[in-house]
């Protein structure tokens, strides 16, 4: 049976105030009886999921286990089946318009986007399903229309534009590392494009398709995972199951049955080539993220004009998230070498 996620009041608070995550101070985790021990890697992985995953039922499954007054067990049991839950149910209708509104929330600012930022705070704060329903079909587009209408109408942001901001958007939508940022620049930039487009694209699509970029990699990096570790659990538990089976066996029985459990020990080294590769990939891609956030935060407080300071803001908070990135991909990095030597440790005790 699946497990079941019980939305308590406690998660919710946490979870899905506002636009954001609160994270837990030590203190609070440490009064509700939290005792994985600090440098648990399933527990390392579920606060990353926690506080970083796109899917609000992750998040709040997640918080769940890790507040639990017997966290070890909850961890374990979120990690079995828990996850799985959480993600089926993130994909409800539902529940994806609700991440949806929070989302273009966290993006579209009230300076720079009002018409779209009143909007989805309206079906962000809205009790009705059918609010958010609207607003993902149909209520954005028509809100984003009128903010471009308004910035038309305006003039500024237009008679503002040099032509250095155009080959800008041109070079992002051939170079930039995230592809929705590519895609959002090349529409800014496609034939028959209009300097509104591009000031669109400075005011909100640049924000918001850096933040599908982010959202992407935290959720396949996520899924990944935790299908590798779901795996290798398994794989673990029958090389461990193989080797007490070679300890224990007749003389007669023995090579075989070692030979068997070094089978198994290398089934597990085999499993983790997939997790350390992704990751190895991953502290490239969130490197090199990082490096052109800079450099666009850098250039955006450096510039003049209502488009640049547009992006000011998004772009700071951007190096900041793929910074953190890159740290947690360097952590899952260690942990996937530290399984790969336990499977090589455990071959090379069952072939002594």
């Amino acid at each position: 049976m699946r497990t079941r996620i019980v939305l308590s009041a406690v998660c919710l608070s946490l979870v899905c105030t506002g636009i954001g995550v609160v994270a837990v101070p030590p203190a609070v985790l440490a009064a509700t009886g939290v005792s994985v021990q600090e440098d648990s890697p399933d527990k390392i992985f579920v606060q990353y999921l926690a506080r970083r995953d796109p899917r609000s039922t992750v998040r709040i499954g997640a918080w769940q286990a890790l507040l639990s007054s017997a966290p070890d067990a909850a961890i374990a049991q979120f990690l079995d089946t828990g996850y799985d839950y959480a993600v089926n149910l993130a994909a409800q209708r539902k529940t994806r318009n609700a991440d949806f509104a929070k989302r273009v929330l966290a993006t579209f600012t009230a300076e720079f986007s009002p018409e779209v930022h009143a909007a989805a705070q309206y079906a962000v704060n809205s009790r009705d399903d059918a609010d958010r329903e609207r607003f993902a079909n149909g209520g954005f587009a028509a809100a984003r229309q009128r903010d471009s209408a308004f910035r038309v109408a305006q003039g500024q942001q237009a008679q503002a534009l040099v032509e250095a901001d155009r080959a800008f958007v041109r070079q992002l939508a051939v170079n930039d590392p995230g592809a929705q940022v590519r895609v959002s620049a090349s529409y800014a930039v496609r034939a028959g494009a209009t300097d509104a487009d591009i000031v669109d694209f400075y005011a909100s699509g640049w924000a918001f398709g850096a933040r599908l970029d982010l959202e992407t990699f935290r959720q396949t990096a996520a899924d990944n995972d935790m299908r590798w570790r779901a795996t290798l659990t398994r794989l673990i538990v029958e090389a461990q199951a193989a080797e007490k089976a070679a300890q224990d066996a007749s003389e007669e029985a023995k090579e075989q049955a070692k030979a068997a459990a070094v089978r198994a020990w290398q089934a597990v080294g085999k499993q983790t080539e997939p997790g350390r590769s992704s990751w190895s990939d991953a502290q490239d891609f969130t490197a090199r993220q990082a490096s052109t956030w800079a450099a666009i935060a850098e250039a955006a407080r450096v510039a003049t004009g209502p488009n640049w300071a547009a992006m000011v803001d998004p772009a700071t908070a951007n190096q900041s998230d793929w910074d953190g990135e890159r740290a947690f991909a360097a952590d899952q990095a260690k942990y996937w070498n530290a399984m790969l030597q336990q499977a090589l440790d455990g071959e090379q005790r069952v072939a002594r």
